[in-house]
């Protein structure tokens, strides 16, 4: 069970990312300047499955290598965590340990159900 709330989590994050990335641009908000060398403009990317095909080859391998990075050395969900999806790594806290065990539960019943509703709204 563990396993599986870990890819829960874990995809659930990612997709309110993707999910948040993909209301910003449907509302006209781009990152300023060129997106290559070539002077492709980040505004001149569409919305949706259709930037994969406007990003540039290049782009796109970077966004692989990042991802497969992140991936392989960053986002491990480590044993001995506090629980399952806790991708802290003792580095980062942002006020979590201050939590009483009651708050806790209901922040992280509350992302795996915001988690769960983004990967709905990304398809």
């Amino acid at each position: 069970f563990d396993r599986l709330r870990y890819v829960e989590v874990k995809h659930g994050r990612i997709a309110q990312l993707a999910f948040l990335g993909n209301i910003i641009t449907r509302a006209g908000v781009h990152l300023p300047g060129d997106i290559d060398t070539a002077g492709t403009a980040f505004d001149s990317i569409p919305n949706g499955w259709a930037a994969v095909g406007a990003i540039p080859q290049a782009g796109l391998l970077q966004i692989v290598a990042f991802v497969g990075t992140l991936e392989l050395f960053v986002m491990k969900d480590i044993t001995g965590g506090e629980f399952v999806g806790d991708f802290r790594n003792g580095a980062l806290d942002f006020g979590w340990d201050t939590f009483d065990e009651e708050t806790k539960l209901t922040k992280r019943a509350v992302e795996l159900n915001n988690g769960r509703a983004a990967m709905m709204g990304i398809l």
